[in-house]
């Protein structure tokens, strides 16, 4: 989502409250994935709770307003102070009643946030929802957990399979605000894949501050392997994404499962944020150049054809041009299939907030730059090679003339797509097709449909 709202509106009838009033709440999210999941757990809890509730509401008749927001980098969290202070402005002008903040900003800085916005009527954490529905005379309903109303298109759905961070990253502020490692029970994702393609889930998008880490907390042990197994099984789910894999102490057991399970995509998103070891070291990632080599060889030997997904930061405290220049090095010698790059955010609490902020954003801005423009030139020769091949596509949306879809090889918002000019074609949202590849941009494959 890139610290961006969706837009994107659900259509219901309206229902009345405990209190026999009609109340319309309206949920504004900011952020990334997690974000997303949280709110539609919330939408989820409203409506079962009889109240009529929205995500991103193209109407303007909600008498509360509920933000979910992010806190995860400055400009994130400047997005969500504007976001706030326009709805404040509402309220003022008498347009909705209530507002109430959750999320990870309102987790981090509620006390500061409280004298700074006052006119804010509730500011709730990440582990708040109990809290939440409360102030709408609501429960919460263990029966419903396992349960969840999608506000992407349904035919794919997140799964958040563990909250929290036990990792002592340098820069990073999350255990902050969404505390220690809590993993969710198997059986309880089991379900809640089972509910999702019984009404028509296809892809499933496995989320976690650190998937690899699930199952320590609950099983004394690694147990995405099984996991994976387990909702590999599942019938009706035909994709199985996995993101956020820490590399340190990355279970090796898993890709024997990729390996072997065909719904399990050829996919893999494993942050690494740096390749000098100079820099690992300082940012605390327990893992080193060779080292991380060593893993990326070994994932690509046991899972072939696999496309990596990885994330960099720039700028970090101690960065010098020899580090930046290790890691260009990198990048062109592993060829990843996506990429995507952070410049530092300088976080309060964070180790890394004690060092000398010594790299000036704008270095920090074009060295990031510098590693996107050889990204894209990387990721319009890999896409060149694809042209003439077939490739089963899922079809996400339809703009103007062209039907947008992805391989096996993307995400949904972050990764490629495939154009599939429609004149010519009838395809249903949410169908998968076979499209030979006709054309290739930088970030784009052009098809048509066998």
């Amino acid at each position: 989502m890139n610290g961006t709202c969706r837009a994107l509106f659900l259509t219901l009838q309206p229902v009345k409250t405990k209190g026999n009033k009609k109340v319309k709440v309206n949920i504004v999210t900011l952020g990334c994935s997690k974000n997303l999941v949280d709110s539609e757990v919330l939408l989820t809890q409203l409506r079962g709770n009889g109240i009529d509730a929205r995500h991103e509401s193209t109407d303007d008749d909600a008498h509360v307003v509920i933000i979910n927001t992010c806190g995860f980098i400055d400009n994130a969290k400047q997005e969500s102070v504007d976001t706030i202070l326009r709805y404040v402005d509402a309220k003022q002008e008498g347009l909705i009643d209530k507002v109430y903040v959750t999320g990870c900003l309102s987790q981090r800085y509620k006390d500061d946030l409280e004298k700074e916005i006052p006119e804010v009527d509730a500011w709730f954490g990440t582990r708040d929802l109990p809290k939440l529905l409360k102030q709408f005379k609501a429960d919460y309903k263990q029966e419903l957990v396992g349960e969840r109303i999608l506000t992407n298109p349904g035919h794919y759905a997140y799964l958040k399979i563990s909250e929290g961070c036990d990792r002592p990253c340098s820069f990073c502020a999350i255990p902050l605000m969404r505390g220690r490692h809590v993993s969710r029970p198997l059986e309880e994702l089991v379900q809640e894949a089972r509910n999702l393609a019984r009404n028509g889930t296809k892809e499933l998008l496995l989320i976690a501050q650190d998937s690899t880490y699930y199952g320590l907390d609950l099983y004394r042990k690694r147990t995405l392997a099984e996991l994976l197994n387990r909702l590999a099984d599942v019938e009706g789910i035909e994709w199985i994404r996995l993101h956020y894999a820490f590399p340190s102490g990355f279970p090796e057991d898993v890709l024997e499962v990729m390996a072997s399970r065909p719904n399990i995509c050829r996919y893999l998103d494993i942050p690494l944020q740096h390749a000098s070891t100079r820099m690992l070291q300082i940012m605390r990632r327990g893992i080193t150049r060779e080292k991380t080599e060593q893993l990326l060889s070994l994932i690509r030997e046991k899972v072939p054809g696999i496309a990596l997904r990885t994330t960099l930061i720039t700028g970090h405290p101690g960065e010098t041009e020899a580090d930046f220049e290790e890691m260009m090095n990198f990048v062109e010698a592993q060829r990843f299939e996506r990429l995507g790059v952070f410049t530092y955010s300088h976080e309060e609490n964070t180790h890394a907030y004690t060092m000398k902020n010594d790299v000036p954003a704008t270095v920090s801005r074009q060295r990031a730059d510098e590693v996107m423009d050889l990204q894209e030139r990387i990721s319009a020769e890999l896409n060149e090679q694809k042209v003439g091949q077939v490739m089963r596509v899922l079809i996400d949306r339809k703009e103007g003339s062209y039907y947008i879809g992805r391989t096996e090889f993307d995400s949904p918002e972050v990764d490629n797509e495939v154009l599939i000019e429609s004149p010519d074609n009838y395809l249903r949202i949410g169908d998968f097709v076979h499209a030979r590849i006709t054309g290739a941009a930088e970030f784009d494959l052009f098809a048509t449909v066998v």
